[in-house]
């Protein structure tokens, strides 16, 4: 129930961090990844990683916020391989750490277009044709336990993470039909380059730490695990939902 042979996965965001270890377990559980992020060099050293492995891995770098380029990234996947099986839409962008008051219109437009109208774009590029084969598939957007609480500093982030949220339900009403499921997973503190503002910091870690009830921040292989099994048939029963994976962060009352 967790394989995933002979299915393709493009992953947005996937040269490092959460996005790489999902490309990891996915093609670890038999499917042919996509790696892309903005830098073409990173996307063939990722690829190459896999490839010496004896894994199937294609790099097609892609800066998820110009519509053109995830057009590229889709038609470039299509071609080489014919279909896409689980679309994860990882990549994120975050320029804007403080107040909602002192945020410009440009942050808030960069920040909503990487991580909510980008989401947007790649569902309908992939999901059509995903419907059209009639052997449904997967869509995973990575959230953030920002999605569910306020913050002083990470507001916007938090907002489009929400927004995410909203999205995915949506597009599990619309494909449910052709049992293609879309569902979202929502990290707590994950030791990523990208969080490395939250962890790096040895009091503040530990603090957190303490009020996690795993006693510890996660890694980026937690998430990875979450996505294989929202890929496969053994998720294949649910959709329209959010999973958080955060050491029970959320639900503490410390």
């Amino acid at each position: 129930m967790f394989s995933l042979k002979g299915k393709v996965a493009l992953i947005t965001g996937s040269t490092k961090g959460i996005g790489k270890s999902i490309a990891e377990e996915m093609a670890n559980a038999g499917a042919k990844v996509v790696i892309s992020s903005r830098k073409a060099d990173a996307c063939d050293a990722v690829a190459a990683e896999f490839t010496a492995r004896g894994q199937e891995a294609l790099a097609v770098p892609c800066n998820v916020g110009d519509k053109a380029a995830v057009q590229n990234l889709v038609d470039t996947v299509m071609k080489k391989w014919g279909r896409i099986d689980c679309l994860v839409c990882n990549a994120a962008s975050n320029p804007h750490f403080g107040p909602l008051t002192t945020a410009s219109d440009e942050v808030f437009d960069k920040i909503m277009s990487t991580n909510v109208k980008s989401v947007f774009w790649l569902a309908n590029m992939v999901l059509p044709a995903m419907g059209e084969r009639g052997e449904g598939g997967s869509m995973i957007i990575i959230s953030s336990i920002g999605a569910l609480r306020g913050s002083q500093v990470l507001g916007l982030y938090g907002t489009s993470k929400a927004a995410e949220a909203g999205l995915a339900r949506a597009l599990a009403v619309q494909w449910g039909p052709k049992n293609i499921r879309v569902n979202t997973i929502a990290p707590g503190l994950v030791k990523t380059d990208f969080a490395k503002a939250l962890w790096s910091d040895e009091t503040r870690r530990k603090s957190r730490e303490a009020s996690t009830p795993l006693r510890r921040i996660g890694e980026p292989k937690d998430i990875g695990g979450v996505a294989v099994f929202l890929a496969c048939e053994a998720g294949s029963f649910v959709t329209g939902q959010m999973i958080v994976a955060d050491g029970g962060v959320t639900i503490s009352g410390s």
